[in-house]
């Protein structure tokens, strides 16, 4: 009987090891922040916050993007930052999947990171109210996955399908916005 029990378990283990949103699964502040890699892909630890990791990570990648534009005040600096964002974002997702025995955990959210900023960075210099217009629709690309998104979401199992889905939801989500601009004469 016991032994039983201790296969049913490894069975449940193995599945929710596999899960993106295992709670089970879930890792500490300390855990997450004892590596600048864990701590990066986990969106500086924004991707703790539950429910909905991936908008609370949005949501302090558009907060970041303000002092991040003073930074790289110049149009190719921030677009070289991006891009390193990105290669890094691909390496640092993976690492941290792999770590927690998954192909895309729920608390990752460098991905989303990456891919609003890219958003911010194309629409700009628009008010704060086409910023949330981004911000809704992105979220929701993100979280429909319409196809071809889902399809990447579903075939690409590394770093790189990691942030490729949200770069999808991103260019959804210009697409509209620029649909939207069109519509109301910006």
């Amino acid at each position: 009987m016991d032994q039983s029990n201790s296969q049913q378990q490894s069975v449940f283990r193995r599945r929710s090891l596999n899960n993106k949103k295992n709670p089970v699964n879930w890792p500490s502040f300390s855990w997450v922040t004892g590596n600048i890699h864990r701590f990066c892909a986990f969106g500086l630890g924004s991707g703790l916050l539950r429910p909905a990791s991936g908008t609370w990570g949005t949501l302090l990648a558009w907060l970041l993007w303000w002092p991040l534009q003073q930074v790289f005040a110049n149009e190719l600096l921030m677009g070289l930052f991006l891009l390193l964002a990105f290669l890094y974002g691909t390496y640092c997702c993976h690492y941290t999947a792999k770590e927690l025995k998954t192909d895309d955990h729920g608390g990752i959210v460098w991905d989303e990171f990456v891919a609003f900023w890219l958003v911010l960075f194309i629409i700009a210099p628009m008010s704060l109210v086409w910023q949330l217009v981004a911000f809704v629709l992105f979220r929701f690309f993100d979280i429909v996955k319409p196809s071809p998104i889902r399809y990447f979401d579903a075939k690409l199992k590394n770093g790189f399908g990691i942030m490729w889905d949200d770069l999808l939801a991103s260019a959804y989500t210009l697409f509209v916005i620029a649909i939207l601009m069109r519509l109301v004469g910006v």
